[in-house]
């Protein structure tokens, strides 16, 4: 508490890259400010994904973050694809160093068919995380709720299997009134079609 019994804002550190086709950034911010108060962001960008974990360590240590969004687009091409695992290394390591979430939200350019579907797929996924990352510090009770029912962001939750199968809970904004119930597959709305109508992607994503 401040002086005067005033609440400290928690401090949400939002880390993105040039190398990025879509402002991932700024969807995640978006979404925030959308999804309640009690919180400034701190943001950077650096030029890869491999700069990211600096980044957010600086975040963290710097500017007293209290959780980091890390968002990136790895390319194609095989060498991308290391890049991307040796920043997830990275990320993981100022974890443990900090003890501090970061929450990390990489669209590798070859999950989407197009550029429409990579810019669908990049706005969706960043608002997520941006939904998770605020219910890791304010409400984590909702991630409770949701465990085991299969989340994906981005693309069409998986859904549980098995024993004890219950509906998967929607990662909606909603504050107080509980998250509403719905099947396997969450609804993809504004989503790019398929040639034969269905929804685009399959049940990948972070």
């Amino acid at each position: 508490m401040a002086r005067g019994g005033a609440a400290v804002p928690r401090r949400i550190g939002v880390a993105d890259t040039t190398f990025a086709r879509v402002d991932m950034a700024a969807h995640a911010i978006d979404e925030l400010k959308s999804t309640g108060t009690g919180f400034v962001v701190e943001r950077a960008t650096v030029p890869g994904v491999k700069d990211l974990p600096v980044a957010c360590k600086r975040l963290i240590e710097e500017r007293g973050c209290d959780i980091v969004i890390a968002l990136g687009m790895p390319g194609p091409e095989a060498i991308d694809k290391m890049c991307a695992h040796e920043a997830s290394q990275g990320l993981i390591q100022v974890q443990l160093m900090t003890n501090r979430h970061i929450i990390e939200v990489f669209v590798h350019m070859d999950e989407a068919r197009d550029d429409r579907e990579l810019a669908w797929l990049a706005e969706r996924r960043a608002r997520e995380h941006a939904v998770n990352a605020y219910d890791l510090l304010f409400r984590p009770e909702r991630l409770t709720r949701r465990a085991g029912t299969g989340q994906r962001q981005g693309f069409p939750d998986a859904g549980p299997v098995g024993a004890g199968r219950r509906g998967a809970r929607s990662k909606g904004r909603g504050g107080g009134k509980d998250d509403d119930a719905h099947g396997a597959a969450k609804p993809t709305e504004g989503s790019p079609s398929t040639t034969d109508g269905s929804d685009g992607g399959g049940s990948g994503g972070h």
